[in-house]
């Protein structure tokens, strides 16, 4: 069994609140197999969430690549058993499988956001990613899907054959959606990316590079788009978990 084998059947994770955390380099993330695997990434907005909502919960803690987004969730281990763990973002991830479909002629469908940011998206990539083949489809915008909603969906990305689908529906929309259909799925690799399309599309512009070096994506998000500001008492939930676990009155792992 190769290296990139191994990973695929057995990564390498870190345990923060029942969550097994992939703790390996992206490039350890096999692009072949005989079923569709998911990738989503977490993150205290993300954790806040699957708190009250178990149908999430169950989809974050069944992907096969649980990918750090950023750091402050990664006090978890570090604070209470000095574990530490690869960070990204959703930008980072985003671009690396960009660059890995790029360089070997990859097939990549991009799933949400408005028709005319796919078009946007599209087009970005022929600009950016010459080798890739790409498509895309916007979902309708609602709450639930129906059955005839998922089967819409299913039968475009098979009728594509990508290596990559890109779900940008926000979070955890996007996670359970990947959760209920991969098995359905012919494709290789679903990564689930929130609002990465809007701002590789450049309906929103990107934040400058310092945000993430100084580790405050989410205060420039928030300046963004000051109605994400509701996602404070998430990010509270997470702290107050935190807290509670150096204190030793919550456990840190499962």
């Amino acid at each position: 069994m190769t290296s990139v084998e191994r990973v695929a059947t057995h990564p390498r994770t870190v345990n923060i609140f029942g969550y097994e955390v992939f703790n390996q380099p992206l490039s350890t993330i096999s692009l072949v197999g005989d079923r569709c695997r998911t990738l989503n990434t977490i993150g205290p907005d993300t954790y806040g969430i699957s708190v009250s909502d178990p149908v999430a919960a169950a989809a974050f803690k069944a992907s096969d690549y649980l990918v750090l987004d950023g750091v402050y969730f990664a006090l978890g281990s570090i604070l209470t058993r000095g574990e530490t763990i690869t960070p990204n973002q959703g930008p980072d991830v985003f671009d690396h499988f960009m660059r890995r479909l790029n360089d070997s002629g990859g097939r990549a469908f991009f799933l949400g956001a408005a028709p005319a940011t796919i078009e946007k998206i599209k087009a970005r990539t022929a600009e950016l990613y010459p080798n890739i083949v790409c498509d895309g489809l916007s979902p309708p915008f609602k709450p639930e899907f129906t059955e005839e909603d998922h089967d819409a969906m299913i039968a475009a990305v098979n009728a594509f054959r990508p290596d990559i689908v890109f779900i940008g529906m926000s979070a955890p929309k996007q996670e359970k959606w990947a959760h209920r259909n991969a098995p359905r799925l012919n494709a290789k690799l679903t990564v689930a990316i929130g609002a990465v399309f809007d701002w590789y599309s450049g309906v929103v512009p990107p934040l400058a590079p310092w945000w993430f070096r100084y580790r405050l994506a989410w205060l420039g998000r928030i300046v963004q788009r000051p109605r994400n500001i509701v996602r404070i008492k998430l990010k509270a939930i997470f702290l107050w978990h935190l807290l509670q676990a150096v204190l030793r009155l919550r456990p840190s792992r499962a």
